[in-house]
């Protein structure tokens, strides 16, 4: 099952950054996840899979997605 990830969330993963950091934001979304770091602002992409794998906890939520049924012309 596919691990529900939006744009803008705020991760926890297991190993920290070399800075130092373990929180993360979710800046991009596809096959590859965008990420920031919270703690130096650097950014790295992660394959899903991987990303799935090294998520601790959500420290924070984003918005939800549009239910696209309620969009007009539906």
């Amino acid at each position: 099952m596919v691990m529900e990830i939006r744009l803008g969330d705020v991760v926890r993963l297991r190993k920290p950054h070399p800075c130092g950091g373990f929180d993360w934001e979710i800046v991009r979304l596809g096959a590859d996840i965008g990420l920031r770091c919270l703690k130096c602002n650097h950014k790295v992409l992660l394959d899903r899979a991987v990303l799935e794998r090294r998520i601790k906890q959500f420290v924070s939520r984003g918005a939800a997605p549009a239910d696209l049924n309620s969009l007009p012309g539906r």
